[in-house]
Order: structure tokens, then sequence, then C-alpha cells
């Protein structure tokens, strides 16, 4: 379970490159984004599906599980997207970011799974963390007119949070089933580009490579791994450590020299660290166990 955790986990320092590659890919309107970057996810899955094939004749999908992989895939673009559109970016984004103590919460609902009080003040800590990153230390208001966007932004949440635990019901699901979900959205996206969007292609081939990575890591393999952790892993270690994408986002783009390091980043790298270490305390304290048990 620690290994699939720790895979999983590679798909949150995946997302945290999100931003840095969307701003170097110019001015390319988000659902062009959105299927060229799953267009280069679909690849990676058919790469692997060559490089690794099944061994045997594969069993049949339950309808449902396209639904859902689909649903969560998409969604989430889609309502984060018009989220965006529609509503300030600091209350959308800390709205959309309930994902991870919302899949937190739901675990208990998960057969197997115990919820515990560290489970839940972690995750709390981390948004805590991620609204000190957001809001930059000021404020945010809640204004009425900005309901769709407001709606649009729980909706994302939502669909996220239910796709990841609900891909748990179906472990026996190879991971490789995320290749179609990619190419379904790509498909999506690319529709709701032709209906809603002007066209915009990169225009330098910086712009092209800054597409070509989010294909290939936080649109692309992040999915994969996802996939992998919430099956077998650790969820609500998982849903907790998740908070760390926006932080390592920020150090990400300090590194760049797109941001500045403040007191507030500083405060919300330990409320995140902490809330991570003290969701993850059975993780941590076991082999510890295991390891006075054996010497006793």
């Amino acid at each position: 379970m620690a290994r699939a955790t720790l895979i999983g986990f590679t798909a949150v320092i995946m997302w945290a490159l999100l931003a840095l590659f969307t701003a170097g890919s110019g001015a390319v309107p988000p659902f062009l984004l959105s299927a060229l970057s799953f267009s280069v996810a679909t690849l990676i899955g058919l790469g692997m599906r060559i490089a690794a094939p099944p061994a045997g004749p594969a069993e049949p999908v339950p309808p449902v599980v396209w639904f859902i992989g689909i649903a969560g895939l998409f969604g989430y673009h889609f309502f984060y997207f018009t989220a965006l559109r529609n509503a300030p970016a600091v209350e959308a984004s800390l709205i959309a970011y309930l994902w991870p103590l919302l899949i937190v919460l739901g675990s208990a609902l998960m057969p197997g799974e115990r919820l515990g009080w560290h489970h839940i003040a972690g995750a709390l800590l981390g948004l805590a963390g991620t609204a000190l990153i957001i809001t930059k230390g000021g404020g945010f208001s809640f204004e009425s007119r900005y309901a769709l966007g407001y709606a649009a932004a729980g909706a994302c949440a939502l669909f996220w949070s239910g796709y990841s635990l609900l891909s748990r019901r179906f472990q026996a699901v190879p991971t490789s089933i995320v290749t179609w979900f990619c190419a379904a959205t790509a498909i999506l996206s690319a529709l709701c580009h032709v209906g809603l969007e002007e066209t915009v292609w990169p225009v330098s081939t910086a712009e092209w490579l800054n597409v070509l990575g989010l294909g290939l890591m936080p649109v692309g393999a992040a999915f994969y791994a996802w996939d992998y952790g919430v099956k077998r892993g650790n969820i609500q270690v998982l849903g907790a450590a998740s908070y760390a994408a926006p932080l390592l986002s920020t150090l990400i783009l300090i590194a760049a020299g797109a941001a500045e390091p403040t007191t507030n980043i500083i405060a919300a790298c330990l409320l995140i660290t902490f809330g991570a270490a003290l969701a993850a305390k059975n993780m941590i304290l076991k082999p510890r166990r295991h390891e006075a048990d054996a010497a006793s």
C-alpha cells in the first residue's frame, strides 16, 4: 500500500507543473489546450500498451466504469474552465480545491476504510495552507452575481472527488483503461473548443514544447499514476497530501523566477507539510512498530 500511495503522490508532484507549462503555452484557449494535452496523454497509454501488452484476453469493463472515467476527467476540466470564466479566480479555485477534503471525508463510505480524526485534521490543515497561497494572505468574498461560477467550481470538486472514490470500487479494472478516458476527453474538449472558443495555436517551438510537457506529465502520466494510487494506495493520505500541489506549483514558479517568496508561502508550507504528515501518521508509525516488535 505504501508503494502505491507513493506512486499516486507522483501525480500530485506532476500536477504542480500545471501552472508553469500552462503559462508557457501562450494564448492557446483552455479547451483547445485540453484537447491537445489529452491527445498526448492518449499516446502515452497506447505506448504503454505496446511496451507491455496484456498477458491474456482483457476482461469486459462494466459500462459504469466508462461513465465514471469519462465524466471524471472531462467533467472536472469542463466545470473548472466554466468556473474561471464566470467567477473570480481566487474564490473559484478555493471552492474547486475542496476535492482533496471531499476525498478524505468520502473515504469513510468506502468498504474496508476507516476514517480517523488525523485524516480530517490533516486535510483541513492542507486546505488552510492552500487558502493562504491562493488568497496571498488577503481576503476573499462571495457575491451572488458569480453564482454560476461558484456552482461550476463546486461541481468541479464533486466530479474529481467522486471519480477518485468510485475508481477505488473497481480495483480489478486495469489502469490502462485511463488511455480511453483520455481519448474521450480529448475528443469532447475539441468539440467544446469548436463550439465555444476561437482557435489560437501555439506560435513558437517553446509554446509547443510546453503543450507537450502538459500532455506528458500534469495532463498525462499524472492520471495513470493517480488511478493506480487511489485503487491500491491509502486514499485518505493521498487526499490530504494532494494539497501539496498548489504549494509545489508556487515553489516551482518561484524557482523559475515567475513568483516571489513570501511569509505566506512559508506558513502555507508548514501547514500543508504538517497536515500531510498528520494524515499519514499511521503509515509512518507502523513500520517502526513492526521493527520494535521484531526486536522484542
